[in-house]
C-alpha cells in the first residue's frame, strides 16, 4: 500500500490535497456528512436547521463540487446535490500509508526501548 502511494502522481496528490483542504471546514464536514447517506438535497433541503445563507451553503458546495465530493444533478427547476466517494478513496490510501508509517515507527521505538 505504501509503495502504491508513493508512486502516484503529482496530479493525484493534488486531488487527494483538495480532498483534505474541503474536509478541513466544519460546515463543509457537516454537508458531507449529509449527503454521505445516499439521499440526494436540495439546497433548501441542505440550509434547513442551518444559520448560513443559500448563497454560503453554495459557496461550501462549490468547494466540495471542485475537489470531486459532491456532484449536483438537475430535477426539475432545481439542483440536487449529491456524495460522491471515490475521491475519498485517494485519501484512504494516504492515511493508510502514514498509519503504516507511525505503525513501523513505533514498533523501532517499542524495540529500542526493550532492549
Amino acid at each position: 500500500m505504501s509503495q502504491r502511494w508513493r508512486s502516484t502522481s503529482a496530479a493525484k496528490r493534488r486531488i487527494q490535497a483538495s480532498v483534505f483542504a474541503a474536509l478541513g471546514d466544519e460546515t463543509r464536514l457537516a454537508l458531507v456528512a449529509k449527503l454521505a447517506t445516499g439521499q440526494p438535497h436540495s439546497i433548501s433541503q441542505l440550509t434547513k436547521g442551518s444559520k448560513l445563507t443559500r448563497q454560503a451553503i453554495s459557496k461550501h458546495l462549490r468547494v466540495l463540487k471542485t475537489a470531486g465530493m459532491v456532484r449536483s444533478v438537475r430535477a426539475g427547476r432545481e439542483n440536487r446535490f449529491e456524495f460522491s466517494p471515490q475521491p475519498m478513496e485517494g485519501v484512504k490510501e494516504y492515511l493508510d500509508f502514514v498509519s503504516g508509517q507511525w505503525d513501523h515507527a513505533l514498533s523501532r521505538l517499542k524495540s529500542f526501548v526493550e532492549n
